[in-house]
C-alpha cells in the first residue's frame, strides 16, 4: 500500500460525508495563484528567514496508483501539506506543487526549516538557490546546418528556459506543423508584451514562474511574462523544434537553410530563468523550476527540456522530475559544464543527461602577401582583402590609450588610421563580438583575433569577417607584420570541416561512486546556431556552445521518435542511448553510452524498459528486482547484474552479444545469442572476473547484434 493511502480512505469517508460544494469552493480557494512577483519571493528577507522547498512523503498526482479521483486526490495532498505548514505556525506557502510533487515552498526560520525536516511525513527540506543555465557560453565553430524538414508531429516538447522570442519565424503558424497535440492541455498565460494571441499552433503553451528569484531582484528590462529576455530559452527552442526552410543571413553573409531536429513538433514555454541587473546574478530558482515541472507535468508535454545543471544528488528539482517522468514524459537534462571541477548534474535514472562532445567545425585562413598562412575559426562565408593589416594598439583613438586598443574595445580604435584595414586584435577584457564591432565602428573591413594564452578558437558571428586565431599563429603574425611594415593579407573562409568527435573538457563527468552511470550521453554542443531575440545582443542568429545546446538537440530527436513509434519515455530515452556512437575523450564517465546519432535512433533493435512504477520504489529502496537502464554501474563487492531486452522490431530475429573494451577485468554475457519474437523480452547476466595483478576501474560496452544489423550498445562501468 502506498504511503498516505489510510489516511486517503479516511478522507473519502469525510468527503462523501459532507456537501460535495464545500469541498470544491475549499479546493478552489487553496488552489488560488500566490500573485507573481512578490517581494517576499526574494532568496532571503533579511529578517532570519529565507524561502524553503518543502517535498512530502510520496508521489504528486502524476505518481498516484490509486482509486481517488483526481480533485479528491488533489484535496488529499492539499490537507497533508497544511498538516505540514501547522507544524511551523501555519505559514501561507509561496507556491504550492501538486502534479509532479506533493510539495510547497515557504518562508522559514532555520528552526522551523529543522522541525519540518525531522517531521516523518516529509521527505526532503532544502533552501531555495539560483542555478546557471547551462549555455551561457557564445562560442562555436558550427554553422547553420539544414535539418530534415519533417519529425516530430503532433508531439510537444517543454522547454524549460529563460522564455521565447515569438515573433522569430522559427515559431511560425505554419502549414507544414501537421496534426495537433492529442494530450497537451495546456494555457497562453498574458504577462508583459504578451497577449492570449501571442501562442499560435506552434507555440502551444506559455506560462512564467519568478516567485523564487522574485521580481525586485530583476533586470528593470526583464519582462514578466513569457517573453525571452536573455537569448538561450529561444536558441533552445530553435534547436530542438524550430520550424524548416528558414534562410540564415547574418551581417549580409547568407549560412545556409536552418530547421530544429523535430521542425513539426510543437513549442510549450515555462520561463523560469531571469536577468538580473547584475549579469552574474542571472539564473533560474530552484523553487521556479519545480513550479515549471509542475506545470508542464499537468499540461501534458510529451518531451520536457531542462537545459539547466544544478548538483549530482537526488534534491527537489529531481524528485519534480521523477514526477515528469512517471506521467510517461521523457525528461532530457543537461549535465553542466563544470568540467573536472564537478560532477554530472541530474544523476537520476529518470532523466536523459547529456553531456557535451564536439562536431563540425568552420575554419578561416589569414593568407599574408608573402610568407606562409594562418589557420583558424571562421563563420563568415565572403572574402576580405588584400588590405592593410594593422594592430590594435598602434591605432588607438585620440584620448584612448594603447591598452584599450591592444583589446579593441569599443571606441578605441582610431577611424582615420583603421578605415579598410583588417585589425590584429587581442582577447581579452571584453567579449569576442564587441571587439569586432569596435572595427566596424572605426570602418575596419576584418579582423584577426589572436589568444594570449591557451584557450579556445572560436567561430562566433562578427560584426566583421573575422579568422581568430591560436596564441602561437598570432605571434607569429605579428612578428611577420613587424619584418613588412605596411603588409597586407586576406581572410578567406575554408567553409565545414568536421573532426573527429570527442567529449569537450568542459563537460562534466559522471560520479564513480553514483548510483547510476552518467551522463547517459553526449551530442554536439560547440558552435551550434540558434534564433535569438534581436533586442538581446542586435543579430537574430548566434552560435550557443554548453551541455544546454545537446541536450535541445537530444529533445529534438526523443520528439521524432515518439511522434514515429509512439514508444514509451524509457523506451525513447533507451534508443537514444542505445544507438550512440563511440566517442573520444576518456570513459564511460565522460561520454556515457556516446555521441548521440539522429540517424540512427529510429531502429535500436532492442529496448530496456522500465515500469512507470519502478522509478519511485528504486528511490525508496524497495524495488525486488534491478533497474532496467540502459547502462550498468557495478560498484564493490558486485560481480553480475542482470538487464531485459525486449524486440521493438516487426520480424523475429536472432541476436548476440559481446562485451568489448574492459581491459583490467573478465567479463562475459550469457546467454551469448538470444532469439526474439516482435514484443518478446529475455534477460542476460553480465559475469565480471578480475584479473590479477590488475587495478580495478575499468569500463567498457556491451552489446546486442540483430541478425538485420541492428546495434544496442550500452557503457558498462566497473569500480570494483
Amino acid at each position: 500500500m502506498r504511503a498516505g493511502s489510510g489516511h486517503a480512505h479516511g478522507l473519502v469517508r469525510r468527503a462523501l460525508s459532507c456537501a460535495l460544494g464545500v469541498a470544491l469552493v475549499t479546493l478552489s480557494l487553496a488552489l488560488l495563484p500566490v500573485s507573481p512577483g512578490s517581494a517576499a519571493a526574494s532568496l532571503d528577507d533579511g529578517e532570519g528567514e529565507a524561502l524553503y522547498l518543502v517535498t512530502l512523503d510520496g508521489p504528486g498526482l502524476s505518481g498516484y496508483r490509486g482509486f481517488l479521483p483526481t480533485t479528491l486526490n488533489r484535496l488529499r495532498i492539499l490537507e497533508e501539506q497544511d498538516a505540514a505548514l501547522a507544524l511551523v505556525g501555519t505559514p501561507t506557502p509561496v507556491v504550492r506543487w501538486t502534479t509532479a510533487l506533493n510539495g510547497f515552498a515557504v518562508h522559514l526560520t532555520r528552526a522551523e526549516a529543522d522541525t519540518l525536516a525531522a517531521e516523518p511525513s516529509v521527505s526532503l527540506v532544502e533552501k531555495n538557490s539560483v542555478r546557471k543555465l547551462a549555455g551561457r557560453t557564445r562560442t562555436g565553430p558550427g554553422p547553420g546546418t539544414t535539418r530534415p524538414r519533417h519529425g516530430g508531429a503532433g508531439v510537444v516538447i517543454g522547454i524549460i528556459d529563460s522564455g521565447i522570442h515569438p515573433e522569430s519565424p522559427l515559431f511560425a503558424d505554419v502549414s507544414t506543423l501537421g496534426r495537433e497535440a492529442p494530450r497537451f492541455g495546456g494555457s497562453c498565460a498574458t504577462g508583459q508584451d504578451w497577449d492570449a494571441s501571442t501562442c499560435n499552433r506552434k507555440i502551444v503553451g506559455a506560462r512564467w514562474f519568478v516567485d523564487g528569484f522574485g521580481s525586485d531582484n530583476l533586470r528593470t528590462a526583464s519582462s514578466l511574462s513569457a517573453r525571452d529576455d536573455d537569448g538561450h530559452g529561444t536558441q533552445m527552442a530553435s534547436i530542438a523544434a524550430g520550424d524548416a526552410g528558414i534562410s540564415v543571413r547574418v551581417e549580409n553573409q547568407r549560412l545556409g537553410s536552418y530547421g530544429g531536429v523535430a521542425p513539426q513538433a510543437r513549442l510549450a514555454v515555462y520561463k523560469a530563468c531571469w536577468t538580473a541587473p547584475d549579469p552574474h546574478d542571472d539564473g533560474c530558482a530552484t523553487a521556479d523550476l519545480v513550479s515549471a515541472i509542475d506545470a508542464a507535468t499537468s499540461d501534458g508535454v510529451d518531451v520536457l527540456n531542462l537545459s539547466v545543471g544544478g548538483p549530482a544528488g537526488f534534491d527537489t528539482v529531481e524528485r519534480a522530475l521523477l514526477g515528469a517522468a512517471e506521467a510517461d514524459i521523457v525528461v532530457v537534462a543537461a549535465a553542466g559544464n563544470g568540467g573536472p571541477r564537478s560532477y554530472a548534474a541530474h544523476a537520476s535514472p529518470w532523466v536523459t543527461t547529456v553531456g557535451a562532445s564536439t562536431g563540425v567545425a568552420r575554419r578561416g585562413r589569414v593568407q599574408p602577401g608573402s610568407g606562409p598562412s594562418l589557420t583558424g575559426a571562421m563563420s563568415a562565408t565572403r572574402t576580405v582583402g588584400p588590405a592593410p593589416l594593422v594592430v590594435g594598439a598602434s591605432v588607438a583613438a585620440p584620448g584612448s590609450s594603447r591598452a584599450r586598443a591592444r583589446v579593441c574595445t569599443p571606441g578605441s580604435l582610431d577611424a582615420a588610421r583603421v578605415s579598410g584595414a583588417i585589425v590584429l586584435c587581442e582577447r581579452g577584457e571584453v567579449g569576442r563580438v564587441d571587439k569586432s564591432a569596435a572595427v566596424r565602428q572605426a570602418d575596419g573591413v576584418g579582423m584577426v583575433l589572436m589568444n594570449v594564452a591557451a584557450g579556445s578558437i572560436d567561430a562566433d558571428v562578427h560584426s566583421v569577417p573575422t579568422v581568430h586565431v591560436d596564441e602561437t599563429d598570432g605571434r607569429a603574425l605579428k612578428r611577420w607584420l613587424a619584418q613588412h611594415p605596411g603588409g597586407r593579407v586576406t581572410l578567406r573562409p575554408l567553409g565545414v570541416v568536421h573532426e573527429p568527435a570527442r567529449v569537450t573538457r568542459w563537460s562534466s563527468g559522471g560520479d564513480p561512486a553514483g548510483a547510476v552511470l552518467k551522463p547517459d550521453l553526449v551530442a554536439p554542443s560547440v558552435g551550434i546556431l540558434g534564433a535569438i531575440p534581436p533586442n538581446v545582443r542586435g543579430a537574430r542568429w548566434d552560435f550557443v556552445s554548453g551541455t544546454s545546446a545537446g541536450t535541445a538537440l537530444t529533445s529534438g530527436a526523443a520528439a521524432v521518435l515518439l511522434r514515429r513509434h509512439g514508444w514509451s519515455a524509457a523506451e525513447v530515452r533507451s534508443a537514444l542511448a542505445t544507438t550512440a556512437s563511440a566517442v573520444g575523450g576518456g570513459s564511460v564517465l565522460r561520454g556515457g553510452a556516446g555521441r548521440l546519432r539522429p540517424g540512427s535512433i529510429d531502429d535500436p533493435g532492442l529496448v530496456y524498459a522500465v515500469a512507470v512504477d519502478d522509478y519511485r520504489a528504486w528511490l525508496d529502496g524497495t524495488l525486488p528486482h534491478e533497474l532496467n537502464t540502459p547502462s550498468v554501474l557495478l560498484s564493490s563487492g558486485d560481480t553480475t547484474a542482470q538487464r531485459t531486452v525486449t524486440n521493438v522490431g516487426r520480424r523475429t530475429l536472432y541476436f548476440s552479444s559481446r562485451a568489448t573494451g574492459f581491459t583490467r577485468h573478465a567479463v562475459t554475457v550469457t546467454p551469448a545469442a538470444i532469439r526474439l519474437d516482435p514484443g518478446e523480452s529475455a534477460t542476460w547476466t553480465i559475469t565480471v572476473a578480475s584479473v590479477a595483478g590488475v587495478g580495478s576501474l575499468d569500463d567498457g560496452f556491451v552489446t546486442w547484434r540483430g541478425a538485420n544489423g541492428t546495434r544496442t550498445r550500452i557503457p558498462v562501468l566497473l569500480t570494483r
